[in-house]
């Protein structure tokens, strides 16, 4: 576990949807055993790939890669720092918002029909959501590869995969526990904090990629230069 393997956490853990997600899971009939139904099956997906690397994948990594580790950081870490400095400047944003415009009425429509679906306790619908929500993207693949080449031991590198799943999950898992608590607090809580993180997820997203980019870049140079 390194500084880039937690960066790609943060990373995956801003999400928006999941903000989507928390705020149809709590208007539901029965919120809390559909946000368990959810965790379960997005964790379980998150976990069962992250083991599978570490128990199964691993061993062979380690002699195929090691000669190659130099190489596929800095492939990784370019796309990363290119992708966070337009970002970061809001070319990839300014697009994005055009299209979103014309796209509205679409999005709007699906939206109504995701609160109508997930309005009655349907628990293995959530339990599907939760398990595509937690198939692997680009930031997790790239963390499994950051704990392949750390040399660290099983051990530690499941406790690593289990760090990462609970920081990728945490925009559902936070607001689950508070929903214990109160519900009532919980569901304004939600509305304002994903008002907050939409207004803020280019600068968010744009210095994270660009941190764990400059890493994986300078990490690959040093070895490859070493």
């Amino acid at each position: 576990m390194n500084a880039a393997f937690f960066g790609l956490a943060v990373l995956a853990a801003f999400n928006p949807k999941l903000f989507a997600v928390d705020l149809l899971l709590i208007e539901n009939a029965r919120p809390r055993p559909m946000f368990l139904c959810f965790l379960l099956g997005g964790m379980g997906m998150s976990l069962a790939v992250g083991l599978l690397d570490v128990f199964v994948v691993h061993a062979d990594a380690i002699s195929t890669q090691g000669s190659a580790s130099a190489g596929l950081d800095l492939a990784l870490g370019v796309p990363l720092l290119v992708i966070g400095a337009l970002v970061g400047t809001g070319r990839l944003h300014g697009h994005r918002r055009a299209r979103a415009t014309a796209g509205g009425g679409r999005r709007a429509r699906r939206d109504g029909w995701a609160q109508r679906v997930l309005r009655e306790p349907r628990f293995g619908l959530a339990v599907l959501l939760g398990a595509l929500a937690g198939t692997p993207g680009a930031s997790y693949i790239a963390a499994l590869h950051q704990l392949v080449m750390g040399r660290s031991s099983a051990a530690v590198q499941a406790v690593a995969v289990v760090a990462f799943v609970l920081i990728e999950f945490s925009l559902v898992i936070i607001p689950f526990v508070f929903l214990q608590v109160s519900p009532e607090a919980t569901k304004a809580r939600l509305q304002r904090a994903q008002d907050w993180l939409m207004s803020h997820a280019r600068q968010l997203m744009a210095a994270v990629a660009l941190f764990v980019g400059a890493y994986m870049v300078i990490s690959g140079l040093v070895r490859l230069l070493t």
